[in-house]
């Protein structure tokens, strides 16, 4: 195994550990050493590949993040391919793009913890709001791909749309999480909310 490849390995092997752990524990409670004892390395390991606990957990929401938008990415793809998109209901639009995806309690458990993380120190919380930013760019270029079919056009651009839909659906599965909804609940909620606002924010 090639170096570049062992060290994937490695990195990708201590972030499912710190997703297992953090599952377990919670964000305080996932430490270093409880996270190299569950991939099986030692602190010079993780410290070879990561900074600190911070740089960890940035990189596995970031990686959760992109999970989701790829599987976004292909879903609209798909549908601007077949045509599907013409005369569909906003909201069922953004069912069938949503349902590409999986949001479970961990996983909004996590990100809540995240931001609390980032409001409490300054230098994460703009590590934070810089992958944010880099995440909101992604959404926009899905909803530019969609605007560009010329079957839904929106009163603000593609950028504020992305944000607004970011802060909405973040905000309802959080919800929905407290009110003990479960994975595919939680993803209908998410995106019934987003068609709403798809539904205030089209001409």
């Amino acid at each position: 195994m090639s170096t570049t490849r062992s060290r994937e390995n490695t990195r990708a092997r201590l972030l499912e550990a710190a997703a297992q752990v953090f599952a377990e524990m919670g964000l305080e409670g996932a430490t270093v050493e409880a996270v190299c004892e569950r991939a099986g390395f030692t602190r010079g390991a993780f410290y070879s590949n990561f900074e600190s606990k911070d740089a960890l957990f940035l990189e596995l929401a970031a990686s959760v993040g992109e999970a989701r938008l790829q599987a976004v990415r292909e879903r609209v793809s798909a549908l601007v391919g077949q045509n599907a998109i013409d005369d569909c209901d906003p909201a069922d639009l953004v069912q069938q793009i949503m349902d590409s995806g999986a949001d479970d309690r961990v996983g909004v458990m996590m990100m809540s913890e995240i931001r609390i993380r980032a409001l409490r120190d300054p230098g994460f919380g703009a590590a934070y709001l810089a992958q944010e930013d880099e995440m909101v760019g992604s959404i926009a270029a899905i909803i530019q791909e969609i605007v560009d079919t010329g079957q839904i056009t929106l009163r603000i651009g593609a950028e504020e749309a992305a944000r607004l839909l970011m802060i909405v659906w973040e905000g309802m599965i959080v919800r929905g999480a407290m009110s003990g909804e479960d994975s595919d609940r939680l993803r209908r909620t998410g995106s019934e909310a987003l068609g709403r606002i798809v539904e205030l924010i089209r001409l």
